[in-house]
């Protein structure tokens, strides 16, 4: 919600890139659920609905819960499991992993504004930050 507040404060200036990091069981088939949301048009509200669902499917390779929230988001399953293992998701799934090594993410989350790291996590670390980055357009 911080970052959905952030985008809202500054529309033209903010713009939210994600990169996959797949440090917990399942999170590969949460990224596949993703991607299958993205190609059916439903990206944004799987994305938060997976997201608020995470508790209760990190830890679970089969993420469950992760499959049932999206479904209840818009995602159409069965066409999401048909197409989860595409070589285009595997593309980005090898992508975002040669990212995040280059870069050295070693937990979730991370943000970076502008190239800069948040040095300490916390939602208003992250607005201050943007807002100096933004601050600094003008």
């Amino acid at each position: 919600p911080y970052v959905k507040q952030i985008q809202a404060a500054y529309p033209d200036n903010v713009r939210l890139v994600l990169r996959y990091v797949l440090f917990h069981k399942g999170s590969e088939e949460a990224v596949r659920i993703l991607e299958t949301a993205r190609e059916q048009g439903v990206y944004e509200p799987v994305l938060d609905a997976v997201m608020e669902a995470q508790p209760k499917w990190h830890d679970d390779p089969k993420v469950a819960a992760a499959w049932d929230a999206a479904e209840s988001a818009g995602l159409d399953v069965e066409a999401a499991r048909a197409g989860m293992n595409s070589p285009e998701i595997d593309g980005i799934i090898q992508q975002d992993a040669a990212d995040v090594k280059a870069v050295g993410i070693s937990g979730t989350p991370t943000f970076y504004v502008n190239g800069d790291t948040l040095s300490r996590l916390g939602p208003q670390e992250l607005y201050d930050l943007v807002t100096s980055k933004v601050g600094s357009l003008k």
